[in-house]
């Protein structure tokens, strides 16, 4: 008879050596069974934050050793910037994504939004954009604000504006919340970590100031963490201040921009790559500002940088 052996979720990751919550309730620290590799998939990190692993005792019988990494329903990846040929796993098994947008200390680009977003698109993760520090924001700001918004609403994705000083939001993140596995993402400083501090009291993450010379924040999360929280789990990831986009083609990065894909059948060519084709129905969509300058933009920068030396896996 097979020896059944214990499942269980991958709540932190430290190099080599895993906290797994198992079935029970209870959280046993693990290591790797030899060299695990994913199928097809070379990445810098087996073993991600949220994977559904099973686990057994070591021979020595005083720690647990992770015996495989189950089937991932999705994933978030980004390029490995020390490793340029590898990827690095943010989070596996994700039900949605909170992208955490400050328009002033530090300043999120609507590039680096894009990057993410096209990344859940491409995995079938929800995402809400969170417009965090409105306590910060000037007339000029708010401007942007209402630019950043009219664009995003527009385009169908759910966008909160928030100041993490006023309770008074906690109760609408609370429930988008509920019941799910997020992934809190962002650059550093933008209030991933005091967001978490205040929903789950106790975990007493660290949070820091904005560095004055470079409106910058400083990384003060280290690693992912998956907290359980209102049925679901919260994933604290490491401030990011570049998203590489990884396992897209060129040929298909514009369906994951929703209005682009919406245009794209519309086009002369079908193999229409929508940068100087005659007849391009996404280019007029552009100059006609039914498709946002920024994101056309977005897609140009993904296209010539990134996107155009990926390959699929």
């Amino acid at each position: 008879m097979a020896e059944i052996t214990p499942k269980g979720v991958v709540l932190k990751a430290l190099g080599r050596t895993y906290t797994v919550l198992g079935e029970g309730g209870a959280k046993v620290t693990c290591t790797l069974k030899g060299n695990i590799r994913l199928k097809d998939i070379t990445t810098t990190n087996p073993v991600a934050v949220g994977d559904h692993v099973n686990y057994l005792p070591s021979e020595k019988g005083n720690d647990y050793t992770i015996l495989n990494v189950e089937k991932r329903k999705n994933y978030i990846i980004r390029n490995s910037k020390k490793l340029s040929k590898q990827f690095q796993v943010i989070a596996a098994n994700i039900d949605q994504v909170f992208i955490f947008i400050t328009l002033i200390r530090p300043k999120t680009h609507d590039t680096f939004v894009d990057r993410i977003l096209v990344t859940a698109e491409a995995y079938g993760i929800d995402a809400h954009l969170i417009f965090n520090k409105r306590d910060l924001y000037n007339a000029n700001v708010m401007d942007e604000l209402m630019e950043r918004l009219a664009v995003y609403d527009g385009i169908g994705y759910s966008c909160q504006v928030i100041s993490l000083l006023d309770d008074k939001y906690i109760p609408k993140l609370k429930n988008l919340l509920k019941g799910k596995v997020t992934l809190l993402c962002g650059m550093s400083g933008a209030g991933k970590s005091t967001l978490i501090n205040m929903l789950v009291p106790g975990t007493n993450l660290k949070t820091g100031s904005i560095s004055e010379a470079h409106e910058k924040g400083m990384h003060l999360t280290t690693f992912s963490e998956m907290i359980p929280f209102g049925g679901g789990f919260i994933i604290d990831t490491p401030g990011i201040q570049e998203f590489g986009i990884a396992d897209i083609s060129k040929y298909e990065l514009s369906q994951y921009f929703r209005e682009i894909n919406r245009y794209r059948a519309h086009c002369k060519f079908n193999n229409c790559l929508h940068i100087n084709e005659p007849g391009c129905a996404v280019i007029k969509a552009v100059e006609d500002g039914e498709i946002a300058v920024s994101r056309y933009q977005s897609y140009l920068s993904i296209f010539n940088n990134e996107a155009s030396e990926l390959k699929r896996y």
